[in-house]
C-alpha cells in the first residue's frame, strides 16, 4: 500500500498524467521508425545491408542534432522546440516515402531523407525528464517523488521497445512498412504535441541568461563528463545484448530463431520494467553515486552469469533476474542528470545522454558481432558487455571521484534551497 501510495502521489503531480501517458504514445516512433525504416528498405531493394545503413543515418543524425535542440529547449522551452518537431519529423517521414519509391537515384534520397528525418526526431525524453525535475524540485515539496516520478518514466519507457516493435508487426501484416511508416509518423505528432501544449510543458519558466549554455555547455559541468562515460558503457552493453542475444537464439536448436530472440529480449525488458517499478519505492539513498556504482556492478554480474547459460531456458530466467537491475541503474543516472547539471541546460544534459547512449549502444553491437564472428562466439561477446558495464561501475565508486563530488555539491545546494 505505502508503493502504491508513491505513485498515486506521482499521478496527482499536476501534468504529470500527460507525461506519463502520453508521453510514451509520443515516443512509440522510437520503437516503430528504425524497425519500418529497415523494412521499407529492404522491400525496395531487396537487401538487408542497404536497410541497415538507412537505419544507421537516421539513428546517428538524430544523436547529432538532438543536443542543438536541447540547447533551444533550455533557452525558449521546450514547448516551442517539441511543436516545430512535431510538424517537421512526419512531413520528413512523408518525404522519406516519397524518396524511397523515386526510382534511379532513390537510395541516395533515401539516405537524405533518413538523416532529416532523424535529425527532425522530437527531443521528447529530454523534455519529459527535464519536466520531472523541475516538478519535483527542492522547493517544490514533491523533492521526496523525484525517485518514484523518474522510476516510473524509465519503466514505462521500456512498453515503447515493446509495443512498437508489435505494431509494426501489426501493420506489416495487414498492410506493408509504408503503413507502419505512416503509423509511426501519426503517433509522434499526436502524442508530442498533446505533450508539448500540456501543463508541465506550458509551466516552464525561463532561467536567468546568465545560466544559459555556451560552448560546450553542460559538457563542463563538474562530475557530468565522468557520467556520461558511465552512460556509455551501459550504452556498448545495450548495443551489445542486441546482437548477442539474437546470435545465442541462432546457435539453438529451433525452427524460428528470431522469435526465440525476441522472446529473449522482451523478458528481459519485463524484469526492467519489474525492477525499475520496485526502485521507485524505495527512499533514496544519501549516497546516490555509492548506490549506482553498486547497480552498475550488479548489472555487468549479469552478463557475466547470462555468457553461462546453456540453453534458452535457462538464459531466459537469467535475463527476468538480471534485467530487474536495468531499470533501477537507468533511474539513477537521470536523477544524477538533474542534480548535476545546472538547471539552465537541463534540457541540453538530458539529450547529451541520448546521444551518447545510441552512438555506444551502435559501437557496442558492432563490436559484439565481430567477437560472434571471429573471436570466441556468443559467451566472450557477453562477457565483454559486461566488462564495459563494470568500468562504469569503478568511475562512479570512486569515493572522491568527479561524480562524487559533484553530487556533494548538489546536496548541500539542495538543502539549502529547500530550507
Amino acid at each position: 500500500m505505502a508503493a502504491l501510495r508513491q505513485y498515486l502521489g506521482v499521478w496527482r503531480i499536476p501534468g504529470a498524467p500527460m507525461l506519463l501517458i502520453l508521453g510514451i504514445v509520443g515516443r512509440l516512433g522510437i520503437g516503430m521508425t528504425s524497425l519500418a525504416l529497415l523494412l521499407l528498405v529492404e522491400e525496395v531493394t531487396g537487401r538487408y545491408s542497404l536497410a541497415a545503413v538507412a537505419g544507421g543515418i537516421y539513428a546517428l543524425a538524430g544523436a547529432a542534432l538532438s543536443p542543438v535542440a536541447g540547447r533551444i529547449a533550455d533557452r525558449v522551452g521546450p514547448t516551442p522546440v517539441l511543436l516545430a518537431t512535431a510538424v517537421a519529423h512526419p512531413l520528413a517521414l512523408f518525404g522519406l516515402l516519397w524518396a524511397s519509391r523515386s526510382g534511379a537515384g532513390g537510395l541516395a534520397l533515401t539516405y537524405l531523407a533518413a538523416a532529416v528525418a532523424g535529425a527532425t526526431y522530437p527531443p521528447l525524453t529530454a523534455a519529459i525528464r527535464g519536466a520531472w525535475n523541475d516538478l519535483t524540485g527542492p522547493a517544490s515539496g514533491r523533492y521526496h517523488l523525484r525517485n518514484t516520478a523518474l522510476a516510473a518514466e524509465t519503466s514505462l519507457f521500456e512498453v515503447v521497445f515493446v509495443l512498437g516493435p508489435l505494431l509494426v508487426a501489426g501493420f506489416v501484416l495487414f498492410a506493408d512498412a509504408t503503413a507502419a511508416l505512416v503509423g509511426s509518423a501519426v503517433v509522434t505528432l499526436v502524442g508530442t504535441t498533446a505533450v508539448a501544449l500540456g501543463r508541465a510543458m506550458r509551466g516552464w519558466r525561463p532561467h536567468p541568461q546568465e545560466h544559459h549554455a555556451r560552448g560546450l555547455g553542460p559538457l563542463r559541468a563538474g562530475g557530468f563528463p565522468a557520467l556520461l562515460l558511465c552512460v556509455a558503457c551501459l550504452g556498448l552493453a545495450f548495443g551489445a545484448a542486441g546482437v548477442t542475444v539474437p546470435a545465442f537464439a541462432g546457435n539453438q536448436p529451433t525452427g524460428d530463431p528470431d522469435s526465440l530472440a525476441g522472446v529473449l529480449l522482451a523478458v528481459w525488458g519485463v524484469g526492467s520494467a519489474i525492477g525499475g517499478l520496485w526502485f521507485g519505492t524505495r527512499r533514496t539513498a544519501p549516497n546516490m553515486t555509492r548506490q549506482f556504482a553498486w547497480l552498475l556492478a550488479a548489472v555487468a554480474a549479469s552478463f557475466a552469469v547470462f555468457a553461462v547459460m546453456p540453453a534458452p531456458a535457462a538464459l531466459g530466467v537469467a535475463l527476468v533476474v538480471g534485467g530487474a537491475t536495468l531499470a533501477p541503474a537507468l533511474t539513477l543516472e537521470n536523477t544524477l542528470v538533474g542534480r548535476i547539471a545546472p538547471a539552465g541546460m537541463l534540457n541540453e544534459a538530458y539529450t547529451w545522454v541520448v546521444t551518447m547512449s545510441v552512438a555506444a549502444s551502435a559501437a557496442g553491437g558492432a563490436v559484439a558481432g565481430l567477437i560472434v564472428d571471429h573471436a570466441g562466439g556468443v559467451p566472450w561477446a557477453f562477457l565483454f558487455a559486461g566488462a564495459a558495464v563494470a568500468v562504469g561501475a569503478v568511475v562512479a565508486a570512486l569515493p572522491a571521484g568527479p561524480i562524487a563530488r559533484a553530487e556533494a555539491s548538489a546536496v548541500r545546494a539542495e538543502q539549502t534551497l529547500a530550507a
